[in-house]
């Protein structure tokens, strides 16, 4: 076996003469693509003067504005009207290179990216359950891939925690991880989403090819490619998720890691060239309320083919209604026929995406709303904005503002004024 020569692309760190350097080597269109300036170019900026004090010398004004903007930052950056793609079918790249033992992020970089991971997957397939997902990490300058796409958070959370067990070493391996997810996800229909979402902390990848040419197939087949670096920036990362339509940061702590893997919770704007199509869907039936045929022991066909686990002989489940082949949870691909198979709850979640709750009208409390009309709570002095719905005219604080666009998605006016929720549902 030849040795794979590993290559080790020049690292934007803030340092002015050497990301002279760096820049260069860039050719004009990318230089002109690139529109956000780095530290170094930009101007002194004076951090402190975004604190005031006010009429009465305090600062409690200042905060309240810094708190406020926070809260708002991630609702704010959503884009409106845009298409979206529901069925979403994520690869998570995960770097288990010799890197990933710093302890920059306690107690170590690859422990701390397991256990946001879990939350991450909770969190992902609540807000997308008609949706997919696979793991793969990358050691020793090889892609190994953890778990197939499917859409149990379980056995997902399960793979991940015994991750931990896994002894992190050597360098990865990019291109090779890229080359395997494109190759799982270039089996799925048009009309799907396929994305993959990169977590390195390395500053060097072992590739055994050109990269770029690997770029430009994810380009071609319509695969959204996301970054998230532990360390620094990499040119070579930025430079595929701009290609590919993806998001690139570089995590500064824990919190800021785990916002930035919650940036990916929401699905992304579907790509121009996806085929609108219809998708056959199954809603199985629960064994126990079926003949008396149905509900014979049987094994399901979740666990039939998994040695690792206790297969149990069982009456209940859900019933495929093409070929009643058994299966354990909703949502599943059908093993059997291959049918997809979901719960009319699960449809209902993914709804508030195509239909989300307008944006708020953001006012100065005035004297005849003097209240929260979720929370009953009294507006105080430090409540300089409050919300009111354009539909119903209620007004909300902060706080129930973000929980009904981010949790709810629905506005509590609404749904008990007839009116409004009879428009509303004429609208759907």
């Amino acid at each position: 076996m030849t040795a794979v020569t590993a290559v080790t692309y020049a690292i934007q760190l803030r340092n002015f003469e050497f990301s002279q350097n760096i820049l260069s080597r860039r050719t004009m269109a990318e230089e002109e693509s690139e529109e956000k300036e780095y530290r170094w170019e930009t101007g002194y900026e004076k951090t402190w003067e975004a604190i005031k004090e006010d009429d009465h010398g305090l600062l409690e004004a200042s905060v309240a504005d810094i708190i406020h903007n926070a809260k708002r930052k991630r609702q704010l950056e959503r884009k409106q009207g845009a298409r979206l793609g529901m069925m979403r079918h994520l690869y998570i790249v995960l770097d288990a290179s010799e890197s990933m033992s710093s302890q920059d992020l306690k107690p170590t970089r690859f422990l701390c990216s397991l256990k946001l991971l879990e939350d991450f997957i909770e969190e992902f397939f609540y807000q997308n359950p008609i949706s997919q997902l696979g793991v793969i990490i990358t050691r020793n300058k090889r892609a190994e891939k953890v778990s197939a796409l499917t859409g149990n958070s379980k056995k997902h959370v399960k793979d991940v925690q015994t991750l931990q067990q896994t002894v992190v070493g050597g360098e990865p391996s990019l291109q090779n991880s890229l080359e395997l997810a494109t190759k799982l996800l270039n089996v799925l229909p048009s009309h799907a989403s396929k994305e993959i979402l990169v977590i390195i902390g390395a500053l060097t990848t072992c590739d055994p090819g050109d990269i770029n040419e690997t770029i430009r197939n994810m380009k071609l087949d319509s695969i959204r490619c996301s970054v998230i670096g532990l360390a620094a920036e990499l040119y070579i990362c930025k430079r595929m998720a701009n290609i590919t339509g993806g998001e690139h940061s570089v995590a500064l702590d824990d919190k800021h890691y785990k916002e930035q893997l919650n940036a990916h919770v929401d699905p992304p704007p579907a790509a121009t060239r996806v085929d609108a199509a219809l998708v056959k869907m199954g809603f199985p039936h629960h064994a126990l309320h079926s003949s008396a045929p149905d509900t014979s022991m049987t094994v399901c066909m979740c666990h039939a083919q998994n040695s690792d686990e206790t297969v149990k002989l069982m009456t209940t489940g859900y019933l495929c209604p093409q070929c009643l082949s058994k299966h354990c949870e909703l949502p599943v691909e059908c093993r059997a026929c291959g049918l997809t198979l979901v719960s009319a709850p699960h449809l209902a979640r993914s709804y508030h995406y195509l239909f989300p709750v307008d944006l708020f009208k953001e006012r100065a409390p005035e004297g005849d709303h003097s209240f929260c009309f979720g929370c009953q709570k009294t507006f105080a002095q430090k409540d300089k904005k409050v919300y009111t719905c354009g539909k119903c005219n209620q007004t909300f604080c902060l706080d129930c503002e973000i929980f009904i666009h981010e949790i709810l998605h629905t506005c509590p006016g609404c749904a008990i004024n007839p009116e409004t929720y009879r428009k509303s549902t004429d609208r759907s």
